[in-house]
């Protein structure tokens, strides 16, 4: 559905380059087609640029601190926006158009198979980098389209029960590893409390607003109004989540987040109490699955042997 829709802005955008170009040659007396052209691509970049702009100045706005090791300067923070600028362009102009995994190459069934799980209005196409280290890893994987894009989030459980079916008997493993971006992480938690642990051995958040995002307050869909907070409150959906939690569920969990996240507001509400919380700087929320330096540590995450090789106790919610 996801990919159907952007095909359609992708249309839209490039029409309204056509439409600008035509516009420049015949009301603002710019001979050259080609000229033209590369002017009304550059308008359509400064307005994607202004929009990513208007993100960062809300989340820190409404950002939490950022300690004083992770600070930028203006050329560290130049690199911040640029970077975050090109995974959107790059996710939604053609890695979300194209939703493909990689096949699992070098020693098949290397290790515990993977479960990838998008964010908010996305598809499986915003895991291609991690999917194609993935594979040249020989670790199996698959992940989820979850749809509708504006359901609740509890809707969303019983498609990575299925999906987790399906993976374990594609591969023959009795457990899987979770690594989910954004409202992912949730879906995962929430999957969690109504499934319980038998089946996971890991769950590997990137980038979830554990406790909230004041940004969600402006996006629409129910999900949207479960991640989001009011007056600095989580909501009620996301309390209930957490109260439902032990000890041992959070010790399955590692969050990775950067202090610097675009979408996710205040940063902090992606440190989850009682799991492996591990900070990075520098970082926007889009680009967090596609930065060498998160990959690295999705990619050490799965493979720590001897965390994944024991079954962990945690009780089954009803």
């Amino acid at each position: 559905m996801i990919a159907r829709i952007l095909k359609w802005l992708m249309l839209l955008q490039v029409l309204a380059v056509l439409g600008l170009a035509y516009l420049a040659m015949h009301a603002w007396s710019v001979a050259s087609p080609l000229l033209a052209v590369l002017l009304a691509l550059a308008m359509l970049l400064a307005m994607r640029a202004l929009i990513v702009a208007r993100n960062f100045w809300e989340s820190r706005r409404l950002g939490s601190p950022v300690p004083r090791e992770y600070q930028l300067g203006a050329m560290a923070a130049a690199r911040l926006f640029g970077g975050e600028l090109r995974a959107t362009l790059w996710t939604s102009s053609w890695g979300m158009l194209r939703p493909r995994l990689q096949a699992a190459g070098g020693i098949p069934g290397q290790g515990l198979p993977v479960l990838l799980v998008h964010g908010y209005v996305c598809n499986r196409g915003y895991w291609t980098k991690l999917s194609l280290q993935l594979a040249q890893a020989g670790i199996a994987h698959d992940a989820v389209d979850l749809e509708p894009i504006n359901a609740d989030i509890e809707d969303f459980v019983p498609q990575i029960e299925q999906a987790i079916g399906q993976l374990c008997a594609r591969t023959g493993s009795e457990r899987v590893i979770i690594v989910a971006h954004s409202m992912g992480g949730l879906v995962a938690r929430a999957w969690l409390r109504r499934f319980g642990a038998a089946r996971v051995a890991r769950i590997v958040t990137i980038g979830t607003p554990h406790h909230g995002t004041a940004l969600a307050n402006l996006a629409a869909g129910t999900n949207a109004r479960q991640m989001s907070r009011v007056d600095g409150t989580p909501s009620g959906w996301l309390a209930q989540l957490a109260a439902s939690e032990t000890p041992e569920t959070r010790a399955l969990i590692t969050s990775i987040y950067s202090h610097h996240d675009n979408i996710v507001a205040p940063q902090s509400s992606a440190q989850l109490p009682g799991a492996r919380n591990l900070a990075f700087g520098g970082i926007g929320h889009v680009a967090l699955a596609s930065d060498a330096r998160v990959l690295r540590q999705v990619l050490a995450e799965i493979t720590i042997e001897d965390e994944v090789a024991r079954p962990p106790s945690a009780p089954h919610f009803a």
